[in-house]
């Protein structure tokens, strides 16, 4: 048979976590209506969505080309973030070896370039 008080650093854990997080959710809120700065006004409870006023229904569709610009935006941020380890350890590889990687980051960064003038050619980045 398990002796149950094995069990005890886990419920503890998990009692501390409920506890902390408990806390961290309604300690504002409460603090918030003690000390009077919970006060609603019609601007605090007004919509506020990408930096403009809602204008229709909430359930309506955003645009296409706002998901296509935020996805460009990760897909060449994280893209660039390669460059950095690359750019560390290009010279510590020898001389041939260096050459190889340097001539596959250049490939890389054309395929980069490509990548962006069909996004700019398309029209992907157009904002109107």
């Amino acid at each position: 048979m398990i002796d149950l008080i094995e069990y005890l650093p886990i419920l503890l854990f998990l009692g501390v976590a409920i506890v902390l997080s408990s806390a961290f959710v309604f300690l504002p809120m409460a603090v918030s209506r003690l000390t009077g700065s919970h006060k609603p006004t019609p601007e605090k409870l007004t919509e506020y969505e990408c930096g403009f006023p809602a204008f229709e229904d909430s359930r309506s569709q955003f645009d296409v080309r706002f998901y296509l610009v935020a996805i460009l935006f990760i897909i060449f941020d994280l893209e660039a973030a390669f460059l950095f380890p690359w750019a560390v350890t290009v010279f510590k590889l020898g001389a041939s070896a260096s050459w190889v990687a340097w001539t596959s980051m250049m490939i890389f960064i054309a395929e980069l370039a490509l990548g962006l003038v069909y996004a700019w050619k398309v029209g992907a980045l157009d904002w109107e």
